[in-house]
C-alpha cells in the first residue's frame, strides 16, 4: 500500500523536480556572456558542438545506467554534474576550461534524458494510469515553462549586473534539486532483473545492443526519433543564436530574457491543451503540419522584422511536438529498455547539433547570422519535404 502511495507522489514529486531543474539562469545569457570573454560565434558553436559529441557519446551509457541501476540514481548523479558543470564555469579563464565544463554539463542532461521520463511514464503504468500521461505531461510541460519564465526574466535582469550571478544562483537550485530527488520512489517495472546476474560490463552491453535491436526493428521509434530531434535541433539553434542576433540590434539581456518569458508563458496555456489538440488533429496530420509551418516560421525569422513573434510560434509548435511524440514513443516501448531507448533519442538529437550548430555559427562569422537563418530555412524546407514523402509513403 506505501509502495503504490509512494508511486503516486512520484507525479507531484516530479513537477517539484522539473520546477527546480528548469531553474537554470544561464539558459538565456551563456551565449552572450561566453561572448563577452571573447569567444568568436565558430567557437561558441565548438563548445555547443563539444557538448553534443559528449551528449552522442555518453547518452545511451548513461539511459543504461538508469535501466540497470535506477531512474531515481541517474537523476540524483545528474544534478551532482550539472553543480560542478557551473562551479567550473564561473572559474573558468581560457577555452579549455570552458570545454571541460560544457561535457560535464552534457552528461548532467544524459543522466536526466530518459531517466526521468521512464520514471513517470512507468510510475503510471504500474498503477495501471499510463493513459494519463499525455496529460500529465503537459502538465510537467505547463510546469518547466513557468520555471522558463523566472529562470529567463531574473537570468536576464542578473546577467545585466554581473554575468557571474546567473551561473551561481544556479547551481544552488540544482543543489536544491539534488536534495528533492531523493524522495522519488522507483518503479519495479523500470528494472531490468534479467542483467542482475551478469558482470557489470556485460550489462551494459546486453543492455544497449537489446535496446539498438528494437529501435532497429521497430521502423516507426525510428521514425518517430529521428522526426522529433531534427524538429528539437531547428528549435534549439534559433534559441540560442538568436541571442546574439538580438544583442546585435540593440536588445540588451533584460528584453532578450523578456521575449523567452513570453514564449515560456504562452507555452504554459499551451502545453496543458495538448491532449485535446492530438485528439483533434490526430497523429498523420500533426507529423505533416509541424515541420511545413517550421520551415515558414524560419524564412519569416529571416526575412521580416518581426522575428520575436515567429520565434515563439517555433517555440509552441516545439512544445506540441514534445508531448505528442513522447506519447507516441513510450506506447511502443518496453520498460526495461525505456531510458535507454529515450536516451537513444538525445543521442540522435546531439549528431544532428554536432553537425549543425557549429555551421551555423560559421556561417554567421563568414556572412552574417540573417544568412545562417536562411540556411536553416533551407534545411528545414528539405525536412518537411522528406518527412512527407516518407509519410506519404507508408501510409500507402
Amino acid at each position: 500500500m506505501n509502495y503504490k502511495r509512494n508511486l503516486r507522489k512520484n507525479i507531484n514529486l516530479n513537477y517539484l523536480f522539473i520546477f527546480l531543474n528548469r531553474l537554470d539562469l544561464t539558459q538565456g545569457v551563456w551565449m552572450i556572456y561566453l561572448a563577452s570573454r571573447g569567444l568568436s560565434l565558430a567557437k561558441l558553436g565548438l563548445l555547443e558542438g563539444i557538448f553534443h559529441i559528449t551528449s552522442f557519446l555518453m547518452e545511451v551509457p548513461t539511459g543504461a545506467v538508469a535501466d540497470i541501476y535506477g531512474r531515481k540514481a541517474s537523476r540524483t548523479l545528474g544534478r551532482v554534474f550539472c553543480i560542478i558543470s557551473n562551479i567550473l564555469l564561473i572559474f573558468s579563464t581560457n577555452f579549455y576550461l570552458f570545454a571541460l565544463s560544457f561535457a560535464i554539463l552534457a552528461i548532467s542532461y544524459n543522466l536526466e534524458s530518459g531517466a526521468g521520463e521512464a520514471l513517470l511514464y512507468d510510475s503510471l503504468k504500474e498503477l495501471g494510469e499510463e493513459k494519463h500521461y499525455m496529460k500529465i505531461n503537459g502538465f510537467n510541460e505547463m510546469i518547466l515553462e513557468i520555471s522558463c519564465i523566472f529562470a529567463l526574466m531574473l537570468g536576464g535582469f542578473l546577467a545585466h549586473k554581473n554575468y557571474l550571478w546567473p551561473f551561481a544562483l544556479s547551481a544552488v537550485f540544482a543543489g536544491i534539486a539534488l536534495f528533492e530527488s531523493t524522495f522519488f520512489q522507483e518503479p519495479s517495472l523500470g528494472k531490468n532483473k534479467s542483467l542482475d546476474s551478469l558482470h557489470p560490463l556485460k550489462v551494459f552491453k546486453n543492455q544497449t545492443l537489446n535496446s539498438f535491436k528494437i529501435v532497429k526493428s521497430t521502423k516507426k521509434i525510428s521514425l518517430l526519433i529521428i522526426f522529433a530531434e531534427v524538429m528539437s535541433v531547428f528549435g534549439t539553434s534559433l534559441f540560442y543564436y538568436l541571442q546574439n542576433y538580438w544583442k546585435g540590434n540593440g536588445l540588451n539581456e533584460f528584453k532578450i530574457g523578456t521575449i523567452f518569458a513570453i514564449s515560456s508563458l504562452i507555452n504554459a496555456f499551451i502545453a496543458p491543451n495538448v491532449h485535446k489538440i492530438e485528439k483533434l488533429f490526430k497523429e498523420r496530420a500533426l507529423l505533416i503540419f509541424l515541420p511545413i509551418t517550421t520551415c515558414i516560421c524560419i524564412w519569416c525569422i529571416a526575412f521580416t522584422n518581426y522575428s520575436y513573434v515567429f520565434f515563439i510560434a517555433i517555440e509552441i509548435l516545439q512544445t506540441i511536438m514534445y508531448i505528442v511524440t513522447s506519447n507516441y514513443l513510450n506506447k511502443l516501448i518496453l520498460s526495461e529498455n525505456r531510458a535507454t531507448i529515450l536516451s537513444f533519442q538525445s543521442m540522435v538529437f546531439s549528431f544532428f547539433m554536432i553537425f549543425l550548430f557549429p555551421l551555423i555559427g560559421k556561417i554567421g562569422d563568414l556572412f552574417t547570422l540573417n544568412t545562417a537563418f536562411k540556411f536553416l530555412g533551407i534545411a528545414s524546407g528539405i525536412f518537411a519535404i522528406l518527412n512527407v514523402f516518407i509519410i506519404c509513403s507508408k501510409d500507402n
